[in-house]
């Protein structure tokens, strides 16, 4: 019996409640449910992390990851959403963050409200701005908007040393983020408070952000972003649609200015410079534009990237940029699309099979790139160590950087690990495309 048909005796509007096709039904099947798991999942996660990692420095990175989050997905809601490229587009979160760092200083009015109501504030401050740039900005997408863009960051960021009474000039201007009005008690006095507060703000954000993108105009936005003509022809104002969803990534964007200002109490020049707004490019890249998780994905790596792998070496920008290279060369749907690759794979029953085959190619694949990655660490040793330092440590050992046993050793097991994943990458190739064709053996 198809869905369209009553059965026997039914009233007719039984046939509401029993079509699958309606979206209530659906809700009841266990679609909402589905929808929601992952967030509560994540809320979960995010309230045990603090147990799992408890020392100060370990929150500190969690709130620096939870922030890139926010204003990654801020990012995304232009490039991966709408289409457009913007290389200034630090200069909104900057700004709210200073807005709410001189809100800070208004003891009288700071006292007022309570601390998680301040990224309100740094998201308006944020999209007051962005109403005023996407005004013009937006008449257009691609190299037109990139270069107002740029002009508009490297703008804002002259006017930071020029402007002192709002930037605070080269030195910046710093708070106290315990001057506001308590919160149930809490002056937000310990690292952990600020973790809570952060996670909960990138939460919200991220679930607001998602539900943006289900929207009419967030629907709209995929659509000028591929074809502003169609667009335009069905009736929708492609430079509307642009200009509603550049006002939405600028309110973001500023709460995410907020939060830093909330976790570090000071900013500076550097918060809304062009290299701000390229680091958060990158990102964004990293993790996969065509995928809302995919900037979540690249702020969490970039983030350990940036902090945990640069205090074991100085070259961390070094590894940073290359596999950014590498990932839009050979992955340009970024970390998110790579993984995306899996579920046809999945769905057939046949991921299982790529079990040894990735073992077979990618660990000495690894262990090469490590290999590499140490023979790069020894050339800067050589040039840049004072005179007569020979020594230096790289993964766990400490051996004399200018004898030639080191060097023996590192080009031979980059050579021996790269040679065998060529050697057995058309296996590897032959079991992709097993596992993502239909029929045969799972």
């Amino acid at each position: 019996m198809s869905n369209t048909e009553l059965p026997k005796g039914a009233r007719p509007e039984e046939q509401i409640t029993t079509d699958p096709s309606r979206a209530a039904q659906r809700m009841r099947a266990g679609s909402m449910t589905l929808t929601m798991l992952p967030w509560i999942v994540a809320a979960i996660l995010l309230a045990m992390l603090p147990y799992i990692f408890t020392s100060n420095s370990a929150l500190t990175i969690m709130n620096q990851m939870w922030i890139t989050v926010v204003f990654a997905l801020a990012y995304n809601m232009l490039l991966g959403q709408g289409g457009m490229l913007s290389f200034g587009h630090a200069v909104y979160a900057g700004v709210g963050g200073f807005a709410c760092m001189h809100i800070m200083n208004m003891s009288d009015f700071f006292a007022s409200f309570p601390l998680p109501v301040l990224p309100v504030f740094g998201g308006l401050f944020g999209m007051g701005l962005a109403l005023i740039v996407g005004s013009f900005s937006t008449r257009n997408a691609g190299t037109v908007f990139a270069m107002i863009s740029l002009g508009v960051g490297e703008l804002i960021a002259a006017c930071s040393v020029i402007i002192v009474a709002f930037f605070g000039g080269e030195e910046g201007i710093s708070g106290d983020r315990t001057y506001a009005m308590p919160f149930f008690g809490n002056e937000f006095l310990q690292q952990i408070n600020v973790y809570y507060l952060t996670a909960f703000w990138m939460l919200l954000s991220a679930g607001l952000m998602y539900l943006w993108s289900r929207t009419p105009v967030g629907r709209m936005a995929n659509a000028v972003r591929d074809n502003p003509e169609r667009a335009e022809f069905l009736g929708y104002s492609a430079r509307w649609v642009r200009f509603f969803s550049f006002v939405a990534s600028g309110f973001f964007a500023g709460v995410s200015g907020a939060l830093f200002a909330i976790n570090y109490e000071i900013l500076t020049e550097e918060n809304l410079n062009t290299a701000s707004s390229g680091v958060i490019l990158l990102v964004t890249f990293l993790g996969g534009v065509g995928f809302f998780f995919g900037p979540i994905i690249g702020a969490i790596v970039f983030t350990l990237v940036q902090t945990v792998l640069s205090l074991q070496t100085e070259l961390w920008a070094f590894y940073a940029g290359t596999l950014f290279v590498l990932t839009v060369m050979f992955f340009p749907g970024g970390l998110a699309g790579l993984l995306m690759m899996h579920v046809p794979a999945f769905r057939l029953g046949k991921a299982g099979g790529l079990i040894v085959p990735y073992l077979k190619t990618l660990l000495p694949g690894a262990i090469g790139v490590l290999a590499v990655c140490g023979l790069v660490e020894m050339v800067f040793h050589v040039r840049h160590a004072s005179t007569g330092d020979h020594e230096m440590t790289l993964f766990w050992t400490t051996f004399d950087s200018h004898a030639i046993l080191p060097w023996v050793i590192f080009i031979g097991v980059a050579v021996i690990g790269l040679g065998i994943a060529r050697t057995t990458a058309p296996a590897l190739r032959d079991a992709w495309n097993e596992a993502n064709t239909a029929g045969g053996s799972a």
